[in-house]
């Protein structure tokens, strides 16, 4: 019975869609939108990198199947009406420490190593990404080699 008024309720004030579960000011959105970004910024949004957005958000996050379909969702439209990269970084910039930072900059080349390859465009991104997520060039550049080499071993 209790079980029942709870669906009664969650029915009455929305069901559990969540519409807000991620708010504009969650940095998981910002960091999600930004990888939704490096994903699409080459014109070509690859099954492979589709498959690896949605395996790393899921799994740093910690999210389920539909909290991580949220997200995506969440995040497509939050970078679809973005003119630039700084409402997103700054976001992180207060929320993440610098590890926090620096493993937002891995997700991301984890995204654009995916499908094996990596345009300027993308490698443009990561360069003003990293810069204004305060992530030196040197950490920038050291763990594109990283991710690279454990993408590049594994294919």
């Amino acid at each position: 019975m209790l079980e029942s008024l709870k669906n009664l309720i969650s029915d009455l004030t929305g069901g559990d869609k969540h519409p807000s579960r991620f708010e504009e000011n969650d940095y998981r959105l910002a960091a999600a939108a930004l990888m939704v970004h490096a994903s699409t910024i080459d014109g070509i949004a690859t099954e492979a990198e589709q498959g690896r957005l949605r395996g790393v958000l899921q799994h740093r996050f910690s999210l389920d199947d539909a909290a991580t379909d949220e997200l995506i969702a969440a995040a497509t439209l939050a970078e679809h009406e973005a003119v630039d990269l700084y409402h997103f970084t700054s976001l992180i910039n207060r929320s993440l420490d610098e590890n926090g930072r620096r493993g937002i900059v891995e997700m991301m080349w984890e995204i654009i190593f995916a499908d094996g390859r990596v345009s300027e465009f993308e490698d443009n991104l990561m360069w003003r990404a990293a810069d204004l997520l305060g992530v030196s060039s040197r950490e920038r550049i050291a763990i594109r080699r990283r991710i690279g080499g454990e993408r590049t071993d594994s294919a």
